[in-house]
């Protein structure tokens, strides 16, 4: 956006490094792409924007009163039912860690407050967006940036002897693959199947910093072969082409897991890869719009389209070409980044 590159912008950013994916995909990367220059943000000093990710500090942050705020809100934290016994202690243990500042028991509350302090704010899904309108009247809706990632594209896919699927994200989440380890032990009984893991090595179990374990251990028992691929931008496309087919399973009973956006199902799409995932409101629109079937509701929906996919080198080549065009149509780079420009231009 015109102008931003002459304003004192701060950033409350996922890691100090600037190096996770929420980082590197979202507004870093949009700043880079613009030439708009920022720094770290402190809630003592004067800015004329302050991008907030979700890692702020919101107890602190909803009382800042010297520049405006974009607030980037991209998981259904709003969505979570009161009655929920970890969404009731998610305030506490952002205190107790040290994560917030101050004790704000009721997350729920405290990401209201947030919402309405902010100037814009900005989510993923539709969902969010009518959740959020509650509380901010000026809400957008924006995916991520996948270029530095999709470096590589599949444009063979003839398999070997072996079907060989692969998931991809953050270690934190590789519990989403046990729903499908009673398809994945169905299709077995008549297809060799080897399991690709990209992710980190090492996981936590409790708030991205306890319960230290082995990723690996996590999934090893989901299929006979099991290899883990760490997480590397330069090496991950070259990977995750290298398989037949991509998985994304989601806990369809739990409200936050059924409320996030089709950023990996993009990603996994811009690299020319059939997936497969769990028919979430994301998931199931944007295959309804690339014109295809393969979103699953039970273990024997995981199963049919599994077999489908395995059985069918035409059916593979159709749903990767129809995925990529449809990813490349409606979420082309530069139509990202003129979504972050709209969401700038309402405040200034």
């Amino acid at each position: 956006m015109a102008g931003m590159q002459n304003l004192r912008v701060g950033y409350v950013p996922y890691s100090p490094a600037l190096n996770m994916p929420g980082d590197r995909r979202r507004f870093v990367n949009y700043a880079k792409q613009r030439g708009v220059k920022f720094e770290l943000a402190d809630p003592l000093k004067t800015y004329d924007v302050v991008v907030l990710s979700e890692r702020a500090d919101i107890s602190v942050w909803r009382d800042y009163t010297k520049g405006r705020i974009v607030y980037d809100l991209i998981d259904s934290y709003l969505a979570i039912p009161r009655s929920d016994l970890k969404g009731r202690l998610r305030g506490l243990a952002k205190f107790v860690t040290g994560q917030h500042r101050y004790l704000r028991l009721d997350h729920w509350h405290a990401v209201e407050a947030m919402c309405r302090r902010a100037d814009a704010v900005v989510c993923t899904t539709a969902e969010q967006q009518h959740d959020i309108g509650k509380f901010c009247g000026n809400v957008h809706i924006v995916l991520d940036l996948h270029a530095t990632v999709t470096r590589t594209v599949k444009t063979d896919y003839a398999t070997s002897a072996a079907f060989r699927l692969v998931w991809e994200g953050l270690p934190a989440t590789v519990d989403s693959l046990r729903l499908i380890k009673d398809a994945l032990r169905i299709v077995s009984r008549d297809h060799v199947l080897e399991l690709h893991v990209v992710t980190d090595p090492v996981c936590f179990r409790h708030l991205g910093r306890f319960g230290r374990r082995d990723t690996l251990e996590l999934v090893r028992d989901l299929c006979a072969q099991v290899e883990l691929h760490e997480w590397n931008e330069q090496t991950c496309a070259d990977i995750i082409c290298s398989c037949d087919a991509a998985v994304i399973p989601l806990d369809l009973t739990d409200p936050f897991a059924a409320g996030k956006p089709e950023n990996k199902l993009l990603l996994l799409w811009r690299m020319g890869l059939p997936v497969i995932a769990s028919a979430s409101p994301a998931y199931a629109r944007a295959m309804t719009a690339a014109g295809l079937d393969l979103t699953c509701a039970s273990s024997h929906d995981w199963c049919i389209k599994l077999e489908h996919l395995i059985a069918d080198e035409a059916a593979r080549a159709d749903a990767g070409r129809r995925g990529r065009d449809y990813a490349e149509s409606h979420f082309s780079e530069a139509q990202l980044l003129a979504r972050w420009d709209a969401v700038f231009a309402t405040l200034f």
